[in-house]
Order: C-alpha cells, then structure tokens, then sequence
C-alpha cells in the first residue's frame, strides 16, 4: 500500500460536474488499496474574482486582509470534494493549512513554508479517512494563527512540501495538459509529451514560464528527493514522470527555506575565444557555431553582449587542449565577418585568452531569491577576484576569472555560502563529457515578460559587479540573464565595460531609476531600458558533450531572418534575447529545428 498526495488545480474542480469526477478519480484510487492525501486548488477563477472585489474596495488592499479574503478559495473547494467523496461512501474530511499545521514565515501573500505538523493528518489516515487539504495557504505560528498565503503556484507547493513532510511515496499533480510537454501547446499544437525529464531540466523550464509546475514545488521536489508525476485531469494516460536525484537526509524544519546554494564547482582547464566587432544581424551566431560544430569543437559557455554601433562580442570558452581547434575556426571566420563590416563598424578581430577558470555556484533554492547573485559579486570582489565574464540560469551562476585566483574564490565562495569542501566539485570529475542516451533538448519555453536593462561604461574592476547588483537585490529584484561584454574602454584612466541583464517587466522602472541613480554616484555611462524583447531557451541534459546544439539553435533562428540580440548559456540550458514581436516565432522554429513535434495536437480545455 502506498501513501499518495494528488493535487488538482483549479480547473479540475471548476465545476460540480468536474468535482465529482475528481471525486471517482480518488474513490478509485483509495480502493486500490491506498491511502491518500489531496490538494485542492480554488475552483476556477475564483481567487482573480476575490482579488477583483479587493481592488474594487482599496486600491492598495491590507496583505494582511488579502491573505484571509484569498484563502477563502481553497476553502469552498476541500469542503466541496470531501462531500463527493462522502456521497461515494468514502469517509473524508477536508482540512485547511491552520488545521493541518502548515507553519509558514509571518510574510502575507508570498510566505514560504518552515515546517509540517503531519500528526492530525496521519490520525486521519489511519482511520481510512482521505484527508483534503487547502493549498497555497498556511499559518504563520501555532500560536497566532495569522493566515498566510504561498504566492503564485502556491497549491503545486504546498502539495510537494506535505508528500515531503509525509515521506509519501510519489505526488501526483493533476493538470489541463497531459503532463510536461516540449513547449507551450498554445503556441505550438504539435508540442509532444516528455515521458521523464529530471528537477534540474524541470527547474529550468518551470522558471521559464512553463507553468505546469511552480519553481518552488520542483525545487523542494529536488532538495528531499520526492518522486513527482504531472498528469491530465481528463484521462488515464501516465503522464510525465519528473526524476529527482538521491539525496542526502535533509531536515523538514525550515523546509523551504534551504540554503540558496547547494554547490561551487570549479573548472580550471578553460580558455576564452572572443570575437569582436561582428556584425550585429541575423546569421553572425549561425554561420560562427556551425562552423565550430562541423569541426566537433565543444563549447561551454557562450556570451554574446549587447550592441555597440552596429556591432556587438561573441565570447566563448573551451577546454584548453583544444583550444588551437576553436581559435583556428574563430580566425578562419574572421576575414568573412570583415567583408561584412561598415563604415562605423571597424574590422573583426579574435581574441584569445589562456589560464582562465570558471567558478560556479548552483542550488535549486536560488530561484526567486534577490541577491544570491550579488552575494557571489561582493565574495569575489572582497577577495579581489575581478570578473571577466558571467553567465547565469535559473539555478546557477558562472563567472569567468583568471585561473591563478581559482583557489581563492573556490575558497571564499565555499566560507560564503556554508559550503561544506566535500560538496565542492571539479567540474571536469563530476560532469559526464561523452554523449547523453537522451535527446540534446527537452523542451523550448518562452519568456514574454521580460525587459533589458544596459548600462554603458561601468568600471572595470573587483567589486562593480556587486555593487550594482547588490542595490537591486536590496529592492528586491530578482535578476535573470546578465551578460558582461568582452569589449574594454579605457577612460580617463579606468578601464571600462558594459553590462546587460534583464528583470521581470514589472521591476524595469524602478531597476532604471536605482541604476540612474548609481551612474551619477560612480560615474558610469547611460542607462538603457527595452521592454520589446522575449527571451527563448532550450533545456536538455543530453546537451552536455554535444557539439552543434547552438548552432542548430542559431541556424533555426536565422533561416527565419531573426536577430539574437543576447546569447547566455549553462550546461543544460541556452538562451537567446530576441525582438518581442518576433518571439512566437522563435520558439517555433527553434520547436521545428529540433524535432520536438509530435503527431498529436493538444488543446487545453477552456
């Protein structure tokens, strides 16, 4: 017999007649002999009618009063399917995050999870009760009982952290589409279901805005290894299995509140080829990493900065013993680049640069986080390691530095983040380098909400890094793509370069004042802000060891005349800026290029 938590959203209980399926659906599994726990969502749109009568009343409504307005939700659903069940004949009772004891921090619409009172639940249980649990809600003491909200995806979350807490066997999350699938069915009908993807390619696409699973639910997923299915509400099918590693025993107090970092990892036999000055078209990427592909160059990192005139840097690194291979193709290229220029443009030219490392931090619990990001800056640069190139993704963080300053960052990133030395790793000992079995690309996701910032001519030395992007976590704004460029200016004696990153397009104004602000205090160059942008990604383990996966990207986006505006990568993951209006394109081709399509096409029931 197995102890199961399901989730259904709130679509799958939106009405009577879908409450009393999801009823049968649990009836059935309980009387396979398991005991089970459910999750249950507000019916339908009702949390967007709740938050529209608290508009309708104040403008800016008390979080505190939202909080208890909004978990009225949940409440009307658990009531309503432990009745179906009652009517099946299956003792259940429905309870809500206070009653279970979900203790969360006393932070109102957006509270993580501290710990699980599991005793009421397994009380009921053992009485052969299926116990109904009110997602995204919780308390923030036993004491106070003060309601508190999750946030967004708050259900997907509260239902991972009790299967956690529980020690379940599996969670079963119960949404509109069939389960994980390459890309957004909306956009792509032909999008194909994934069978089994792992958290780290889950994490990635869930912090894209694939919105079949919040974040924060694949993360606790990952941190206490709980085995995950997605599935349909509709049929029958499997669905999709979302794998978690072995992990060690972690504590269920603070449970959401793990440590940011989980790993620094290190890599000192890389090199960096940089071309300069190329032009900035559609095609340039291409024709340079199809050319690297066709002579079987791997490439790690891949930096393309934001323009300057009408050119802009690509920048990326190898492994050192082929680094005559890679600088042989970036030099080949070159005099074809040049034929290209224009009159503002100046010629291209290959830089090369040997004895350089890579430190890394990830962990699943960054995500969501300001500041950890910032935190790395202000470590190195306390450390008087200046970086040469960043690189992010959703759940890790690479900088470039020069190899001779490698242990002592290692060192003081490790001191930093409470890293233990055991769990620092070697990047070349702990990455597999031959070529997956599965597929080089999982899925494709686009980003649609999202705004770049530049800013021109910051100072080239340890610590600008940090503080820029230290101001903006003291806001508490979270930062996603953030690209370095290769080019250096010197002025009035400081060497000089720009940085690009983009932020939620809800954070772009305030982002742009606080920079404002600082390049008057710092002297630093001028402030740029575009919201017409989209950020397209691909994510696959499979990538790993795979010459020509962004050049088949590339290729993708340049047969359809599309220009890549910024290139950020990481082992698993490749992202490009593109216009907005060119985005939905985008991910179709690159959704084409790849073969992702299947021959079914999925339409999410209104």
């Amino acid at each position: 017999m197995a102890l199961i938590v399901q989730k259904f959203g709130g679509t799958s209980v939106g009405s009577v007649e879908r409450i009393q399926a999801v009823a049968q659906r649990i009836y059935k599994t309980v009387k396979t002999g398991n005991s089970l726990v459910v999750v249950v969502s507000a019916m339908g749109k009702t949390t967007d009618g709740l938050v529209k009568l608290a508009t309708e009343i104040s403008k800016n409504p008390c979080r505190r009063e939202m909080d208890m307005l909004l978990s009225t939700g949940e409440q009307v659903s658990i009531a309503l399917v432990s009745m179906a069940l009652q009517e099946l004949r299956q003792p259940a009772i429905s309870l809500t995050g206070a009653q279970v004891g979900i203790v969360t921090e006393a932070e109102h619409t957006r509270a993580r999870i501290l710990h699980i009172e599991t005793e009421r639940i397994f009380k009921h249980l053992k009485e052969g009760k299926v116990v109904i649990v009110a997602g995204f809600q919780g308390i923030s003491c036993t004491e106070d009982l003060e309601i508190t909200t999750l946030g967004r995806g708050g259900s997907d979350t509260s239902a991972v952290a009790l299967a956690a807490a529980l020690r379940a066997d599996f969670c079963e999350i119960y949404t509109d589409v069939p389960g994980i699938l390459t890309t957004d069915p909306r956009l792509v009908p032909e999008a194909q279901l994934i069978g089994e993807i792992t958290c780290d390619e889950m994490l990635e696409l869930a912090s894209l805005g694939a919105k079949v699973l919040h974040p924060r639910a694949v993360e606790i997923a990952r941190n206490y290894g709980v085995p995950l299915v997605v599935r349909s509400s509709w049929t029958d099918d499997a669905g999709t299995k979302v794998i978690s590693p072995q992990t060690k025993e972690r504590s269920l107090v603070n449970l959401e509140i793990a440590r940011s970092v989980d790993d620094v990892e290190f890599d000192t036999e890389q090199s960096k080829v940089a071309l300069l000055r190329v032009p900035d078209k559609p095609g340039i990427a291409a024709r340079l990493f199809g050319e690297i592909a066709r002579q079987n160059v791997d490439v790690d990192l891949i930096i393309q900065s934001i323009h300057e005139g009408n050119t802009n840097d690509i920048a990326f690194t190898v492994m050192t013993p082929i680094l005559n291979k890679a600088e042989a193709v970036a030099a080949a290229i070159a005099p074809v680049l040049r034929n290209q220029k224009n009159a503002e443009a100046g010629e291209a030219e290959v830089m090369v640069q040997q004895n350089i490392a890579k430190v890394s931090i990830a962990g699943a619990g960054m995500i969501g986080r300001p500041g950890v990001a910032a935190k790395m800056f202000a470590t190195l640069a306390e450390a008087g390691v200046n970086i040469q190139m960043i690189s992010t993704s959703e759940i890790k963080v690479s900088c470039v530095i020069d190899d001779q300053e490698c242990d002592r960052a290692v060192a003081a990133l490790r001191q930093a983040f409470e890293i233990d030395t055991l769990q620092t790793r070697h990047l070349r000992s702990s990455v597999h380098l031959s070529p997956s079995s599965h597929p080089p690309v999982r899925g494709v996701a686009l980003d649609l909400n999202q705004a770049r910032l530049a800013i021109r001519q910051v100072d080239d030395r340890p610590g600008t890094a940090a503080k820029l992007f230290g101001l903006l976590a003291d806001k508490n704004i979270s930062v996603d793509m953030i690209i370095q460029s290769q080019r250096c200016h010197v002025i009035d004696g400081v060497p000089k370069r720009d940085i690009a990153f983009t932020v939620a397009q809800m954070d772009a104004e305030t982002a742009r004042e606080i920079l404002q602000q600082a390049a008057v205090e710092y002297d630093w160059g001028e402030v740029v802000l575009d919201k017409a942008i989209a950020k397209v990604s691909i994510v696959g383990a499979g990538m790993i060891g795979q010459p020509g996966v962004a050049a088949k990207m590339f290729e993708a986006l340049a047969q359809h005349h599309i220009n890549i505006q910024m290139i950020t990568t990481s082992e698993i993951k490749i992202s490009c800026v593109v216009a907005k209006e060119e985005g939905v394109k985008a991910l179709q081709a690159i959704h084409t290029a790849f073969g992702l399509a299947g021959n079914n096409t999925f339409v999410i029931p209104a």
